[in-house]
């Protein structure tokens, strides 16, 4: 009877985890959020400071009116002193990206006027479709490499935390969207076991998010892209290494077409 007790006693303690993982996760911010306030070490000058918060808030990872972190917060997220967070919010300040308010509820925030829309349409006029592609081919390989280490290593339950992210998708908020089905690719690649990939993908999904909000405008663009990634998932779970690589392939090639033919639109 104790030998039994002892062998359940794990399985509880597993179940008791699990349960305490899926609370946290429930309560968690988008992942991409949480890479952007990852400390910057050394390098920690208020430009570099500056350039996260603003990558931040133009790449609409930071909402117009969210209320930033405290200075002595972000100044411990990143790694560096509350007179270099300072001088790097009074930047942001001057750039009309971040407003301060004064009084009992008062704090940095992100301004009203701050568009990441109207920023990712700027940034696709300014890239050439040859750019483009080049982004395009270190996504793909990226995700590539993710996905194939994924097919091999990850169980069955943990490529179903994925589908339910990707079933919690509402076309009706699409901020909301393109945050969840970031996360969902997020989520799919660390499947990978593979903290350097993982990190480089979250990095390419901050610089690719801002653009890709400019198709989910589209109906067709962006109906068609959880459909492509739930095929990369399918393989995934199928352990089929080769199709989940030809299907990230499809995916991003599927993504990188709609933005040049966006792109020529405009012109």
């Amino acid at each position: 009877m104790h030998s039994t007790d002892s062998a359940d006693a794990p399985r509880k303690s597993a179940v008791v985890a699990d349960d305490t993982a899926r609370s946290r996760d429930a309560s968690r911010p988008g992942r991409l959020q949480g890479a952007l306030f990852q400390s910057i070490g050394d390098a920690g000058r208020a430009e570099l400071v500056e350039r996260r918060l603003a990558s931040a808030i133009t790449g609409g990872h930071l909402r117009a009116g969210e209320r930033l972190p405290s200075e002595n917060d972000l100044a411990r997220s990143f790694g560096v002193a509350p007179t270099t967070v300072r001088e790097s919010l009074l930047a942001l300040r001057s750039q009309g990206l971040v407003v301060t308010r004064r009084g009992r509820n008062g704090g940095s925030f992100v301004a009203d006027s701050a568009d990441p829309v109207a920023h990712a349409r700027t940034a696709l006029a300014a890239t050439s479709r040859v750019a483009l592609r080049d982004l395009g081919a270190h996504y793909a390989a990226i995700t590539a490499a993710c996905v194939r280490l994924a097919a091999r290593r990850a169980v069955p339950s943990e490529v179903q935390q994925v589908r339910s992210r990707l079933s919690r998708l509402d076309e009706s908020d699409l901020e909301q969207w393109r945050s969840t089905l970031d996360d969902a690719q997020i989520e799919l690649v660390a499947l990978s076991q593979s903290a350097r990939l993982t990190r480089e993908q979250m990095r390419l999904q901050a610089e690719m998010s801002p653009m890709l909000r400019l198709i989910d405008v589209d109906e067709t663009s962006r109906r068609a892209q959880p459909v492509l990634l739930a095929s990369v998932v399918d393989a995934v779970e199928a352990g089929d290494d080769h199709e989940a690589v030809a299907a990230t392939e499809r995916m991003v090639d599927a993504v990188i077409n709609a933005l040049i033919d966006l792109q020529s639109q405009s012109r």
